[in-house]
């Protein structure tokens, strides 16, 4: 066998290695993915059933503090407590300085672009957004105004009387590039029917690009 049969062969064995390390690779990130969601269900289920900090797992720095249902994307999320890095690997975190979920005042829950809020990107005015609280309350919240921002500079609206909730990533969705200082936000109020029931309900598009 010749020098160059030999290299030849040497060559494809070498991409066949590497083809079937990526292939595994990809399928143990998402058979670890998998098992990360199934550990987040059972530690939601604890969390209900009225355990504190349910964490997923033993050395876990998280734990699920409620669950958000977005119908029109067809989109089921467990919102964990905390946005670090770690945290937000597995799932939208809910900031600790701001509101409880599903209480008056401003919610922030923030999550990656490419992952778990790749959905922002198609959600619509007057979309319902529903909250599950481990005390087993439900609350609607639509969907009143999406926006782009520099989180240089953005400003939040202090908010005591009513319960907003903000859904935040960075911006743009398409951006090969981690990081960035944009910001798309996703503002949504607490629904409450109408005193009037045959009162239209009608919702508005906010366009300022600065104040969230």
């Amino acid at each position: 066998m010749n020098m160059k049969r030999i290299a030849f062969l040497l060559l494809i064995s070498g991409l066949v290695m590497a083809g079937s390390w990526q292939i595994g690779q990809g399928l143990y990130i998402h058979a670890k993915a998998l098992l990360a969601q199934e550990l987040l269900e059972h530690a939601w289920e604890k969390t209900r059933h009225g355990e504190v900090r349910a964490t997923p797992w033993p050395w876990a720095d998280t734990w699920p503090v409620a669950r958000m249902s977005v119908p029109s994307q067809n989109v089921s999320l467990i919102v964990l407590a905390g946005d670090s890095g770690r945290t937000l690997a597995f799932g939208p975190g809910h900031n600790f300085a701001s509101a409880a979920l599903g209480e008056k005042g401003n919610s922030l829950v923030s999550g990656h672009r490419d992952t778990h809020f790749r959905f922002l990107e198609y959600l619509h005015i007057g979309d319902r957004i529903f909250v599950d609280t481990p005390q087993g309350q439900r609350k609607m919240y639509r969907v009143e105004a999406t926006r782009i921002v520099d989180a240089r500079n953005a400003k939040l609206i202090s908010e005591r009387q009513i319960s907003r909730l903000y859904l935040i990533t960075c911006y743009p969705f398409e951006a090969v590039v981690p990081g960035g200082s944009q910001r798309y936000i996703v503002t949504a109020v607490e629904h409450k029917p109408p005193s009037n029931p045959f009162q239209p309900e009608v919702f508005m598009d906010k366009q300022n690009h600065n104040t969230i």
